[in-house]
């Protein structure tokens, strides 16, 4: 009986559970949302790390996704998403998982169904794999898979080769698009010679325009080659027609890195050499501009020339950018002078950049600040992170705690570790050496010592014996002449 009376304490009745609208409420507001395309998408991701396995499966990678997923109906998202959730060993089971969802009509072997497969396999300099797929689909290969082509086997160190992929493609597909991409992506990665190379044997195929000219300039000007930079320039000119505002500033930036590796106090000369050359031919100064000028006054502690030429932008008609704000601000913390640090950091938000003080940002000023053993306004500039919303990481946790730690505050560095572990983010607890500068030193009570009866007599006898020489009249030394 009294197991009963406690069945019927402990547990509701059945109609009230079933009637009570709270409790539905509660019972369906605990079921788990799930998004069936990225669970799908994990699946396969999982197959994929399956397939990639060593050893792999005893099944070939065909007969494994015929087993179990034949009744999948994917799409180009849903290909592009499980391709970013595989991990990095899975370069021949995705072009294995291309290949069945072809095969089985099931996708269509376009340019936006590849693109996302080919960048995979660059990502993992398969190009290989890349090859035979272009070649056993040679429909699908459009400017989308071509983009992604080029720049992996530029970023992977091979320029030969991609030039040879823009040999060998068809005419219809040798357009000045393609070409604008693979000069941009051999340029941006360090060649701009092959890219000069190809640009001067296609000439009379595809004349070159301003968008390839200012590609070619700015990979010469980004490979630090002044010289070749300047002539490209001259050539364009004397072409009929000028490159892009980027080149130029590509070039005065190439100027200021050479200036400042060789002669930081010609920087400012040399700058100003190239702007009047660019005013004589109608070029105008920008933002990006004085942000070049800018950051590269700022890297040599120009930090008061850096504030006036922020101060002047108005009469060039420009106004500063984000990158513009974070240099500066980072340079006022890095010279100290914290409040005009604050100062540009609440004009950089009032001008509309305040979404770019990310975490990553604002992770930057804490360094800096604990750098220049500013811990009380890195803590400062720390919970100002937290009051916008920006999670701090293990990075910022950790080295505040440490300097803190340093700076003889543990009550206020095991508080933040507590806060940490809290939060969930996971910091190594250590033991730090306190800095003799922030521990107060102890003054020691001078204690005076009681002379003992022998001590005093002796002490006694030598007060009197200075008393009575003091009385002594000395003899006057008389001065023999020769």
């Amino acid at each position: 009986m009294w197991r009963r009376h406690l069945l019927r304490r402990l547990l509701p009745p059945p109609a009230a559970a079933a009637t009570s609208p709270l409790a539905a409420i509660r019972r369906l507001s605990t079921i788990p949302e799930s998004n069936p395309t990225t669970s799908l998408a994990s699946t396969l991701a999982g197959a994929l790390a399956t397939l990639s396995s060593n050893p792999p499966p005893a099944t070939s990678p065909d007969a494994y996704f015929s087993l179990h997923f034949s009744d999948i109906s994917p799409t180009n998202a849903l290909l592009a998403e499980t391709l970013s959730l595989s991990p990095p060993a899975t370069s021949r089971a995705a072009a294995e998982l291309f290949r069945f969802l072809v095969r089985r009509r099931s996708l269509h072997p376009a340019d936006s169904a590849l693109a996302p497969v080919v960048r995979h396999l660059g990502r993992r300099r398969d190009f290989s794999a890349v090859r035979s797929l272009i070649q056993e689909f040679p429909s699908a290969l459009g400017p989308a898979t071509l983009d992604a082509y080029l720049l992996h086997l530029a970023r992977a160190g091979r320029p030969t080769d991609a030039v040879k992929v823009f040999d060998e493609l068809p005419v219809q597909l040798r357009t000045r698009e393609t070409l604008t991409s693979l000069v941009s992506s051999l340029s941006s990665e360090g060649c701009p010679s092959h890219a000069e190379r190809v640009v001067k044997k296609v000439a009379n195929e595809i004349f070159p325009d301003d968008n390839i000219c200012t590609s070619l300039v700015s990979g010469y000007a980004n490979a630090g080659k002044l010289d070749h930079a300047l002539r490209l320039i001259g050539e364009t000119r004397s072409g009929g027609f000028q490159p892009g505002l980027d080149a130029y500033n590509a070039v005065l930036d190439c100027i200021c890195r050479l200036c400042r590796k060789k002669d930081p106090l010609r920087m400012s000369v040399e700058a100003e050499k190239f702007l009047v050359d660019m005013e004589a031919n109608g070029i105008p100064r920008d933002a990006g501009t004085f942000r070049v000028l800018i950051t590269n006054l700022c890297k040599i502690r120009k930090t008061v020339d850096a504030m006036n030429l922020f101060q002047r932008m108005g009469e060039w008609g420009c106004s500063p950018d984000a990158d513009t704000y974070l240099v500066l601000i980072r340079s006022l913390y890095q010279a100290a002078r914290i409040s005009e640090g604050d100062e540009m950091m609440t004009w950089m938000c009032s001008a509309g950049f305040g979404d770019k003080l990310d975490r990553k940002a604002y992770y930057g000023f804490v360094k800096i600040l604990c750098g220049i053993e500013r811990v009380e306004h890195a803590v400062k500039v720390f919970r100002m992170m937290k009051g916008y919303g920006y999670a701090p990481g293990t990075k910022s946790y950790s080295l505040l705690i440490e300097k803190l730690s340093r700076h003889n505050l543990g009550d206020r560095a095991n508080a933040l570790f507590r806060e940490a572990v809290a939060r969930g983010v996971t910091v190594t607890p250590g033991v730090y050496k306190i800095d003799k500068k922030y521990v107060k030193a102890k003054k020691e009570k001078k204690v005076k010592k009681r002379l003992t009866l022998p001590e005093k007599k002796r002490l006694k006898s030598k007060r009197l014996y200075k008393l009575r020489m003091s009385f002594v009249k000395k003899p006057k030394r008389r001065m023999v002449r020769g």
